[in-house]
């Protein structure tokens, strides 16, 4: 049914020219860039003049299947989830449900939330996404500064709003067995199930514009208090054009999109995206990750199109990745954090396929990307997506620049930024000062418009006044065999006002103990230059959100916390003696050493030595205001070492000058 309640009916040809243009020019960058304009829209509802018609169109098409690690597999053509989505809209309007009203969504990935979002879109109400890990005080939370009206819950996660004030419409998805006998309060929840008598036409009571709300998410909370980001009818909906194209999508794809509820990752890739491009939307519903169980499902689900977050990612490639059929797999993406390099080469090598990273938020769409078909260069998450004015600016001077924040010029204000933050006037005004939108990540951008993510504005850090990026130390740490996932935070020095320290999560078979911490850190002296290395390594777990991002935040604060003395997790650079010459794998650069009294710097020589079996290394001792020599070991077994460089002097903090 059209949002034609008004004589002036919406018209979703605009949209469809524009999803089209990116269509054709799915691998031309530049054409796809230079030509799309965002679709001018005034009356419209994605959901009765979008999702019915292509169901109208494609009836028969697969719209959604869920696939459960139980064996239940669960499937709806377009039309199908058209006519469902309808009877519920019907039969939420009879609970009350009216135009306007907000509604909280916590539902896991089961149909019914396909079905319960497709119902409030057509009824004009507004979505609350939750996520399933929230707790009664999250929850509590967000109905009272939401102004929630009306509650969708599945079996199981009912009893956690036992106790919540407030006079909100409660509505429980699942079987009855599972969930009337643990609630206290039973006979005020509604059966979902009941929506299924209702009638399968629906007729809208008004006309939606497209700048009514739509969407209101709760950030994250990475940094502070979860902000409130509202989105109306079209910024998610339609703005979600520039997130098929980063993903390429094709009319009758298969795409898979691993991703929990209530985030707004969820909305791009599990709703949005896939069905502005006519596609199938494929879940895995597994109770626990299984990485070989998703692996199989590549080949025997047909997937075409994958995206899935980088922790997904860092444990795919612990598997055994040939076993998966990707014969049919065209495109790979990763999003909610970048990707290491690492992780996107033993993929490549693999499977054939890169895995292009991208770039985006809650308040936007797909905004940077490697899109297909382009050349991708190692670290850097891509170039500005079709219809976004990406500028880096400078955070004091506030010019545009090659380094600096990213930003959004509002004077060509995109149409997938969000209208604000509801209820804080004052972090909205902060965001948006300037002319430009500001998303609070700093980047970097080369000659040919590729940007390389450096970090968050609160995370990146000085150290002996250098600046140091924690993702570009993270990305490093993350090779070392021993190590699962790791965050870099300054840690406060007397000397040289902060060190890096890494927080480091090991892997399964990992021991913490001095051993290994000398060995990390002299995996990543290896590595980067001297004033970036890691002085400082704290084993554990490491603090995140409910959606799974680590915060910072917390780590930063602990380092300030007064400490009588170390933990027995916690290890030093100065703990260790870094003098003894060390034997490396043969094909290798070959390591260098310029050693001063208590200290020892590595650098490497080029070309790397080949041919060899192995390299010895060589030491010259230095103080610390005479001339410095670099020496390599270009032969074995005596033969004369080669003088790869000479410098002026080093600092007080151990660098080399030329």
């Amino acid at each position: 049914m059209r949002n034609d309640a008004s004589p002036n009916t919406a018209d979703p040809g605009a949209l469809r020219a524009a999803r089209d243009l990116l269509l054709a020019h799915r691998t031309e960058y530049t054409a796809a860039v230079t030509r799309f304009a965002w679709p001018a829209l005034d009356e419209f509802n994605w959901a009765l003049d979008w999702f019915d018609v292509i169901a109208a169109e494609h009836p028969d098409r697969l719209a959604l299947r869920v696939v459960g690690d139980d064996g239940s597999d669960e499937a709806l053509s377009y039309a199908a989830l058209a006519a469902r989505s309808a009877q519920v809209a019907n039969w939420l309007r009879g609970l009350g449900v009216r135009r306007g009203d907000h509604v909280l969504l916590m539902l896991g990935n089961i149909v019914p939330l396909w079905e319960a979002m497709l119902a409030a879109m057509k009824l004009g109400a507004v979505v609350i996404p939750a996520s399933t890990l929230l707790q009664p005080a999250d929850l509590e939370d967000r109905i009272a500064r939401g102004h929630v009206r009306h509650v969708i819950a599945e079996a199981g996660l009912a009893t956690r709003f036992a106790g919540i004030p407030g006079d909100w419409t409660r509505i429980v998805a699942g079987p009855a067995h599972r969930y009337y006998g643990a609630l206290d309060d039973a006979g005020q929840w509604h059966n979902y199930a009941e929506a299924a008598s209702a009638p399968a036409e629906f007729t809208p009571d008004g006309v939606t514009r497209a700048s009514d709300p739509l969407l209101l998410y709760f950030t994250s909370g990475t940094t502070s208090q979860p902000k409130l980001v509202g989105h109306t009818q079209v910024s998610y909906p339609v703005g979600h054009l520039s997130t098929m194209y980063w993903i390429g999508i094709q009319p009758g794809d298969v795409h898979l999109n691993i991703s929990s509820p209530g985030w707004a990752k969820h909305a791009w890739s599990n709703f949005f995206a896939p069905w502005n491009a006519s596609a199938t939307i494929l879940i895995l519903n597994q109770a626990r990750f299984n990485a070989q169980g998703m692996l199989k499902a590549l080949g025997d689900c047909g997937v075409t199109t994958f995206c899935a977050p980088p922790t997904v990612w860092r444990m795919l490639i612990q598997a055994d990745l040939s076993a998966a059929d990707v014969s049919v797999l065209r495109e790979c993406v990763a999003a909610g954090e970048p990707l290491n390099p690492e992780v996107i080469e033993q993929v490549r090598k693999a499977w054939g396929i890169t895995v292009r990273d991208g770039f985006g938020q809650t308040e936007t769409t797909a905004l940077v990307g490697n899109s297909p078909g382009q050349p991708v260069k190692a670290g850097s998450m891509g170039r500005p997506l079709p219809g976004y004015p990406v500028v880096l600016v400078d955070p004091v001077t506030g010019a545009p620049g090659r380094d600096g924040e990213i930003c959004l010029d509002l004077a060509r204000r995109p149409l997938g930024l969000m209208t604000g933050y509801a209820g804080d006037a004052e972090r909205e005004a902060e965001a948006m000062r300037g002319g430009y939108y500001h998303t609070g990540d700093v980047a970097s951008q080369d000659d040919d418009g590729y940007i390389t993510y450096v970090g968050r504005t609160d995370d990146v850090f000085k150290a002996s006044d250098y600046r140091i990026s924690p993702f570009e130390l993270e990305s490093v740490l993350i090779e070392h065999a021993a190590i699962a996932e790791a965050a870099v935070v300054p840690s406060p020095d007397p000397l040289r006002l902060a060190v890096p320290k890494a927080y480091v999560l090991l892997a399964a078979d990992a021991v913490a103990g001095p051993e290994l911490a000398r060995d990390i850190m002299a995996f990543v002296r290896m590595r980067v230059p001297g004033y970036k290395r890691i002085r400082r390594v704290e084993f554990g777990d490491l603090p995140k959100t409910i959606s799974g991002k680590i915060r910072r935040v917390e780590l930063r604060g602990q380092e300030h916390e007064p400490r009588g003395t170390r933990g027995s997790t916690e290890f030093w650079e100065e703990d260790f003696s870094w003098l003894p010459a060390l034997r490396f794998a043969p094909h290798r650069a070959v390591p260098v050493y310029l050693v001063r009294p208590r200290r020892v710097d590595i650098g490497w020589s080029r070309p790397p030595v080949r041919d060899q079996d192995d390299a010895r290394v060589y030491q010259v001792q230095a103080r610390e205001d005479e001339p410095a020599e670099f020496f390599g070991g270009a032969g074995l077994n005596g033969h004369a070492c080669r003088l790869v460089g000479v410098f002026k002097r080093v600092d007080a903090d151990g660098v080399v000058l030329r």
